[in-house]
């Protein structure tokens, strides 16, 4: 079974980087995020500043994604979305107001995650259809816990455990993952304690389980397939090989059946019966216009 944890903040210049990836490796996590921030307007600029040491990523066991999380309050800023798909391996959106979380789950079909500032009091609640339509689109609600459990704040965690219960609520625990947002290693769980955090917010120990397993590579898995595709429906395979191609090809007729076609046109010509079959109902006609003629003379 192979763990997920697809939010790791990445900045430049970020000393823990390599201690946060090899403890994660060491718990156990095969997939790992990532995270290069972009707030407000997307820069015309859209190549991915995420860089790893290339014998960290040899050593690590773990496969290593990038994912660009797009912090937006106004949907106007996001017409160059799609564009990010080339860029990073994931694309994510936190919506800061409940026009752009609208336009979240409605928007552009690259979209793979949709998370929320947990630790803040949203302005809006989460509605049962709107959180159904998004997960049967294919997107997932993302939960980050180490914002909420490294506040010093209690405000901060009374808001994680509110605004995760009610998601949870609101989604019947579908469509939900859960990661860390670790800035250190200090705020990155272990797998089985996440799954245990989880049922205390709501979720079935399946559930919480599937939220860093199943739930977690389906959004890997569509994000792959939509990057490979044409707005997710054709999907473009090059097997290198040109094989020619024939349209209404005719097959030559067999021997018999130019004889029988032969004796069909002669039969035509001379007027003869013979060497056609006749049929029943023919023959039926032929033996009573035999019986009339018979009876008249």
């Amino acid at each position: 079974m192979s763990f997920y944890n697809l939010n790791i903040p990445w900045i430049p210049g970020d000393k823990a980087l390599r201690d946060k990836l090899e403890f994660l490796d060491e718990l156990g996590y095969r997939v790992i995020a990532l995270s290069h921030t972009i707030t407000g307007k997307i820069p015309a600029d859209l190549t991915s500043p995420i860089s790893v040491d290339a014998s960290l990523e040899k050593s690590c066991k773990a496969r290593i994604l990038r994912r660009c999380t797009v912090v937006t309050s106004d949907p106007s800023q996001n017409y160059r979305l799609p564009s990010l798909v080339g860029a990073y391996d994931l694309v994510a959106v936190r919506p800061t107001t409940e026009k752009a979380f609208q336009q979240a789950y409605s928007g552009p079909e690259h979209i793979s995650i949709i998370s929320f500032d947990f630790t803040q009091r949203l302005p809006f609640h989460f509605r049962p259809k709107t959180v159904a339509a998004a997960v049967a689109k294919g997107i997932r609600f993302e939960i980050c816990y180490a914002p909420g459990i490294m506040a010093r704040d209690n405000m901060a965690r009374r808001n994680l455990i509110s605004n995760a219960t009610q998601l949870i609520r609101a989604s019947s625990g579908k469509g939900i993952i859960f990661s860390s947002e670790a800035q250190n290693v200090l705020g990155i769980r272990a797998p089985i304690d996440v799954t245990n955090l989880a049922t205390v917010w709501g979720l079935s120990q399946e559930q919480g389980r599937n939220a860093i397993c199943g739930e977690a590579k389906a959004v890997v898995s569509r994000a792959d397939f939509l990057r490979s595709s044409y707005r997710g429906i054709i999907d473009v395979i090059s097997s290198g090989i040109a094989e020619p191609v024939t349209f209404g090809e005719v097959q030559p007729r067999t021997e018999p059946a130019l004889k029988r076609k032969a004796e069909a046109e002669m039969d035509v010509l001379t007027g003869s019966d013979q060497g056609s079959q006749i049929s029943k109902r023919e023959q039926k006609r032929r033996a009573k216009q035999g019986r009339r003629t018979a009876a008249a003379l």
